[in-house]
C-alpha cells in the first residue's frame, strides 16, 4: 500500500505524511483509518489509527457513522514516531475528526511532540466555523506547530471545506491555501516552540 510513496520519498529525498490510508483490521469489513509518515529514505518512522471516528448528525449538515465501515481504536498514543524531521519523538499524528478532542494531543505533547500533524476531510458545514479556531487552539494549547493538509473540493459526496494550513506554536498562522487546490509551504523553526513554551509553560509534565 505504502511503496509507491516510499518510491517518491526516496525519489524526492523527502518526508511524506500519508493519511490517511485504509489499512486492515480483524473486521474485513471495517478497516483501520490510519495515517503514515515516510521518511526520506521510504520506510514508515510513524503510523496512527483514527482513534476518534466522525458519528455525527449536523442540522442542515452532513450525517454520517464513521464507525460502520471503519474500526476505532479505543486507546492509543497518537503517532508512535520514532523520529522525524525536527528530530526526536517530535512529531504526532491524528486525523481529522480527532482534532476536536484536546486531550489526545495533550499526550502527543506530554509524549514530546513539537509538530502535531492533521490530515483532514473537514466537511464544508463545519469547516468554516471550527477548522481554523480548532486548528489554532491546539498550536496554543501545547505550544506546538500544527501541519493541517486538508481535502477540498467533494469527499465522499459531501462538500469539503480545505484550506489547508499551518499554525505555529503561538497560534498564527503561517501559510494557509486559498480556496480550491494548491501547495503550502512554510518554513517550521524549532527554536520557536523553545521560546514559546518559555513564556507560556502549560505543557504537561513528561
Amino acid at each position: 500500500m505504502t511503496e509507491p510513496f516510499a518510491e517518491l520519498a526516496r525519489a524526492l529525498d523527502t518526508w511524506i505524511l500519508l493519511g490517511s490510508l485504509a489499512e486492515r483490521s480483524a473486521d474485513p469489513q471495517r478497516p483501520y483509518n490510519t495515517s503514515v509518515l515516510l521518511d526520506p529514505s521510504g520506510q514508515v518512522c510513524a503510523t496512527y489509527r483514527k482513534r476518534h471516528l466522525f458519528d455525527v448528525s449536523i442540522d442542515n449538515g452532513p450525517s454520517d457513522r464513521e464507525s460502520a465501515r471503519t474500526t476505532p481504536v479505543s486507546r492509543r498514543r497518537g503517532g508512535d514516531a520514532g523520529r522525524g524531521p525536527g528530530g526526536g519523538r517530535a512529531h504526532r499524528l491524528s486525523i481529522c475528526f480527532d482534532l476536536r478532542f484536546p486531550e489526545l494531543y495533550r499526550e502527543m505533547t506530554a509524549a514530546g511532540a513539537v509538530v502535531l500533524a492533521v490530515p483532514a476531510n473537514f466537511t464544508e458545514a463545519t469547516g468554516r466555523d471550527h477548522w481554523e479556531v480548532l486548528l489554532r487552539a491546539r498550536a496554543i494549547e501545547n505550544g506546538a506547530f500544527v501541519v493541517a493538509p486538508a481535502q477540498c473540493g467533494i469527499g465522499g459526496g459531501v462538500p469539503t471545506h480545505g484550506r489547508s494550513m499551518i499554525v505555529d506554536p503561538w497560534g498564527t498562522v503561517i501559510a494557509q491555501a486559498p480556496d480550491g487546490p494548491g501547495v503550502v509551504v512554510a518554513d517550521l523553526e524549532m527554536e520557536r516552540v523553545v521560546q514559546v513554551r518559555r513564556q507560556l509553560p502549560t505543557q504537561p509534565a513528561r
